[in-house]
C-alpha cells in the first residue's frame, strides 16, 4: 500500500478548524455572567431535578448563592438568545428554585494544612467577603477591616438583613476570619507589617489609599497590595466576582512573588442565527409567590438551547446521527488517512469518510463557511490514491455509471434538424426509474421547441462521490465532446444533481430546468388529471443552490391547484434523502436511518422533484409523487421503487423506443439468455444487495458450461459461483425442463477464493 503523496490539506484543514470553528466557544449567558457561570451545565441538573448538585455548582461559582440569587440583575437573561424567540430562559427563577429545593447546602470543609500566611482585607462588602472566603478555603489567615458595624456593604442595605446575615454565616461556617467592625482604615501604614498581602475593597465611596494600578489583574503599583470591587467602579455582582478572582491573584503572589495574574477576558466568537431557533414561551409558575414547582422548573430548563456553535451537528446527518463534532470527525479522518500515526496502522474511518453525501449543508449553515464535506472528499481521494478505500463501497455505482454512459447512452438531434437549440438531459436515474418521464418530457419539448435533442448519459456524480478523479475527468471530456458535436445547445435538466455537477465542472454549458420551462411555457394539457389531496413539498439537497427551481416547482403546484405545506427543511436547508454520495453500501444502517427520518418528517404524501428522492421514499413505503407525475396527470402515490435490474432494463428499453420512434432505428437484439424463474421476494432481496439478475444468469451459464456447481442430494439444487470483476457471485438454482432455471437464492462477497 503506497503513501499518499500530498497530505498538506489535512494539516491545513486542522489549522482552519482551530482558527475558525467555534464549537467550544462559551455561551452568551456564560460570557455575560460576571461569575462566568456554566448555565448549560446547570440546565442539565435543573432538567433532571438534581437540586443538590445544582446548588453545589452555584455555591462553587458565586460563593453566596442566596445573596446573588436575590440581588443579581440577570446579565445572563439579557444575553439569552431566546429573548428574540419567545422570551429569555428564566435563569433567576431557576436559581431561586434551586436554593428553595436543595436539601444539602452546607459548604465543603477543606482539610488542608494551614498556609501560615496572612491577608488583610479592607472592606467587608461582598467583594471583600468573597475574597476572604476563597482565601480561607485555601487555609490562609484573613483579617477583615470594616468601618461599619455590620458586614455586607451595599448588599446589606439591598435585601432583608436577616436573610443576608444568615447566608454569610452559612457560607463561613467552616472558616473563621478575624473581623474588625467599626474599624476604618485611613492609611495603609495602619496595617503595615501585619499581613503578607492586602486587598482593598472599600466600595465605590471608599478610599483607594492613593495606590495606582499595576500590570496584573487586581494588582496595584505597590508590592503585595491588590485592589478591586467597587473601588474600580464595578457594579455589585462584578464586585463580588472581582473579590473571588483577586483571591487567585493574591495566592499567585504569595507563591511566586509575582503580581501578574492574567486579566479575565472571557469572550465568545459564537455567531448564532436566532431564526434557526424554534420559538418557545417561558413557563409561568402556577404559584407566583412560591415559584417553580420541580416539574415547572424542569419544563423551563428544557427551553435552554445550550448555545454552542453546533448547527453543523444539528443539521448534518453524518455528524448528528453518528454524534461526531467537526473536531472529532477531523481527528478520526486524520488517523485514517495517515495510519502511521497509530501503532496498529489501522484505518479507522474509511466507512465514515465514504458516508458523506457531499450535499454541502454543513458549509451552508456554518457561520464560518467551513466545508467539512470537501475535506472528507479530499480524504477520500487520499485513500483512493493508496488503495485503502474499499472498492466495494463504490463498485456498483461506477459500473452503473459506465453502463449509462455506454450501452444505455444516446445523444441525437431530431431527424432533419439543422441546428440544436436545446438538449434534454434527464439524467441516468430518471430513465432508470421510469422511462415514461423521459418520453413525456421529450415529447412535450419537441412540440414547443422542435430542434431539441435527446441526451441520455450520466453527469459523472458517481465518479465524484467515489473520488475517482481520473475517471471523472475522462467522462467530462466525453461530455464536452458530445455537447460540442451537438452545436453547444442549452441543456434542459430534469435532475438537480446533474445541473449541480455541470455547473461546477462544466460551467461553459448553459442550462435550465424542465420545471422552469413548464412554468414559463405552460403545463402539459393532461396535467393534474386527478386531485391527489394535500401534500408536502420535499426539496432535494441538489436544489439548494437553485432557488429558481424551488420556486418554479411551487408555482407549478399552485397552478395545478395542489394544496401543500412546507417541511421543516426547505430552501437552502434542504437535506439529502440518503441517495447522495450513495452510502447505502458503505453504511447501510446509517442510510436506513436517514431514509426513515426524511420519510417521517410529515404524514402527508410528498411532492418530489428528484427521481432519486421519489424512489428512496418509495422504498420506505412513503407515498409520494414526482412533480412530473402531476404535470403529466399521474397520481399513483404508491408506485414501487424499481429493482436494480429493472433500472437497467428501463434504460435500455427507453433507448430502443426513442430510436425506433424518432429515427426509425432498431437496436441490436440482446444475446440470448437463460430463462430464469425468480419470485418477487428474492428479486427484491437481490436488489437490496445490489445484485443484478444478469449476474445470477452469468453464474448459472458458467456453472452449466463448466459443470462446476455442487449438487444438494436432497433438494437437487445446484450451488455455484463466478467471479465477475472484483466480486464473487453465488447462485443456488434448479434446472427445469425446456432449458429453464429456477433461482432459489443468490449472494455476493468481495473475497477471492484460493486458486482462482
Amino acid at each position: 500500500m503506497s503513501e499518499i503523496k500530498d497530505t498538506s490539506y489535512i494539516e491545513s484543514f486542522g489549522e482552519l478548524l482551530k482558527a475558525k470553528c467555534h464549537q467550544d466557544e462559551p455561551a452568551f449567558c456564560t460570557v455575560a455572567c460576571p461569575f462566568h457561570l456554566d448555565i448549560k451545565e446547570l440546565e442539565s441538573k435543573w432538567e433532571g431535578g438534581r437540586w443538590n448538585a445544582a446548588y453545589r455548582m452555584l455555591q462553587t461559582s458565586v460563593v453566596f448563592p442566596a445573596i446573588v440569587s436575590a440581588l443579581c440583575p440577570r446579565y445572563c437573561e439579557n444575553a439569552c438568545i431566546l429573548a428574540e424567540r419567545g422570551g429569555s430562559l428564566k435563569i433567576g427563577e431557576l436559581e431561586r428554585t434551586t436554593i428553595r429545593l436543595a436539601k444539602r447546602k452546607s459548604p465543603n470543609a477543606f482539610n488542608l494544612p494551614p498556609k501560615g500566611r496572612k491577608i488583610a482585607v479592607i472592606g467587608g462588602g461582598l467583594s471583600g467577603l468573597g475574597c476572604a472566603l476563597r482565601l480561607l478555603n485555601k487555609k490562609y489567615e484573613v483579617e477583615i477591616y470594616e468601618k461599619r458595624a455590620v458586614l455586607g456593604g451595599r448588599a446589606q442595605d439591598m435585601m432583608d438583613p436577616e436573610t443576608f446575615d444568615e447566608e454569610i454565616r452559612a457560607q463561613f461556617v467552616h472558616e473563621k476570619p478575624v473581623i474588625h467592625l467599626d474599624t476604618e482604615i485611613t492609611d495603609l501604614e495602619q496595617i503595615a507589617g501585619t499581613a503578607d498581602a492586602v486587598y482593598i475593597a472599600t466600595g465605590s465611596d471608599g478610599s483607594d489609599f492613593g495606590v495606582g494600578r499595576g500590570s496584573g489583574a487586581y494588582a496595584s503599583d505597590r508590592q503585595g497590595v491588590f485592589i478591586g470591587g467597587g473601588v474600580t467602579g464595578s457594579e455589585l455582582m462584578p464586585s463580588l466576582a472581582d473579590g473571588m478572582r483577586a483571591a487567585l491573584a493574591i495566592e499567585r503572589y504569595l507563591k511566586t512573588g509575582l503580581m501578574n495574574e492574567p486579566a479575565d477576558t472571557m469572550d465568545t466568537k459564537l455567531v448564532l442565527d436566532p431564526r434557526m431557533i424554534p420559538e418557545s414561551v417561558p413557563v409561568c409558575p402556577a404559584d407566583t409567590d412560591q415559584g417553580f414547582t420541580p416539574e415547572e422548573a424542569a419544563q423551563e430548563a428544557k427551553r435552554c438551547r445550550k448555545c454552542s456553535c453546533d448547527i453543523c451537528m444539528r443539521e448534518c446527518d453524518l455528524m448528528r446521527i453518528q454524534q461526531k463534532t467537526p473536531g472529532r470527525l477531523y481527528e478520526e479522518s486524520y488517523i485514517t488517512v495517515r495510519p502511521s500515526t497509530l501503532a496498529n496502522d489501522g484505518r479507522w474511518a474509511t466507512r465514515r469518510i465514504a458516508s458523506c453525501d457531499q450535499c454541502g449543508l454543513c458549509k451552508t449553515v456554518c457561520p464560518q463557511r467551513i466545508d467539512m464535506g470537501e475535506f472528507l472528499l479530499q480524504c477520500h481521494r487520499g485513500l483512493i490514491e493508496t488503495e485503502a478505500m474499499p472498492w466495494v463501497f463504490h463498485d456498483y455505482w461506477l459500473r452503473d455509471m459506465a453502463f449509462s454512459a455506454g450501452e444505455a447512452a444516446l445523444n441525437r438531434a431530431p431527424a432533419g434538424a439543422h441546428t440544436v437549440r436545446y438538449a434534454f438531459f434527464p439524467g441516468c436515474q430518471m430513465a432508470a426509474s421510469d422511462p415514461q418521464y423521459v418520453k413525456d418530457c421529450f415529447s412535450w419539448l419537441l412540440v414547443r421547441q422542435p430542434d431539441t435533442a435527446i441526451w441520455l448519459n450520466c453527469c459523472g456524480a458517481p465518479a465524484v462521490w467515489a473520488a475517482e478523479d481520473e475517471m471523472h475527468e475522462r467522462h467530462l471530456e466525453e461530455i464536452r465532446a458530445q455537447w460540442r458535436e451537438m452545436g453547444k445547445p442549452k441543456v434542459v435538466y430534469a435532475c438537480p444533481t446533474c445541473r449541480k455537477m455541470f455547473r461546477k465542472y462544466l460551467p461553459e454549458i448553459e442550462g435550465v430546468f424542465i420545471e422552469e420551462l413548464m412554468d414559463e411555457w405552460g403545463l402539459p394539457e393532461n396535467a393534474a388529471a386527478a386531485d391527489p389531496g394535500k401534500m408536502a413539498i420535499f426539496d432535494p439537497c441538489g436544489s439548494r443552490d437553485f432557488p429558481e427551481l424551488q420556486a418554479a416547482v411551487r408555482r407549478i403546484a399552485a397552478k395545478l391547484g395542489i394544496s401543500y405545506e412546507e417541511l421543516s427543511h426547505t430552501g437552502n436547508l434542504a437535506r439529502c434523502c440518503s441517495y447522495g454520495g450513495q452510502y447505502s453500501i458503505a453504511a447501510p444502517d446509517y442510510a436506513k436511518r436517514v431514509k426513515m427520518e426524511r420519510a417521517e418528517e410529515s404524514p402527508l404524501p410528498y411532492i418530489t422533484y428528484c427521481v432519486n428522492c421519489r424512489d428512496t421514499f418509495a422504498s420506505r413505503g412513503k407515498a409520494n409523487l414526482h412533480i412530473l407525475d402531476l404535470a403529466f396527470g399521474r397520481t399513483d402515490v404508491n408506485r414501487e421503487e424499481p429493482t436494480v435490474t429493472e433500472r437497467r432494463e428501463n434504460r435500455l428499453r427507453l433507448k430502443a423506443e426513442l430510436l425506433e420512434k424518432y429515427w426509425g432505428e432498431k437496436m441490436d437484439s440482446q444475446q440470448a439468455r437463460p430463462e430464469l424463474i425468480i419470485d418477487s421476494g428474492l428479486e427484491r432481496k437481490l436488489s437490496d444487495l445490489y445484485i443484478l439478475i444478469s449476474e445470477m444468469e452469468d453464474v448459472i451459464i458458467y456453472c452449466e458450461q463448466e459443470k462446476s456447481g455442487v449438487v444438494d442430494p436432497v433438494s437437487g439444487h445446484i450451488t455455484g459461483h463466478l467471479k465477475i470483476g472484483h466480486m464473487t457471485y453465488w447462485a443456488e438454482y434448479e434446472p427445469l425442463p425446456g432449458g429453464r432455471f429456477r433461482l432459489w437464492n443468490g449472494y455476493a462477497h468481495r473475497m477471492n477464493l484460493e486458486g482462482e
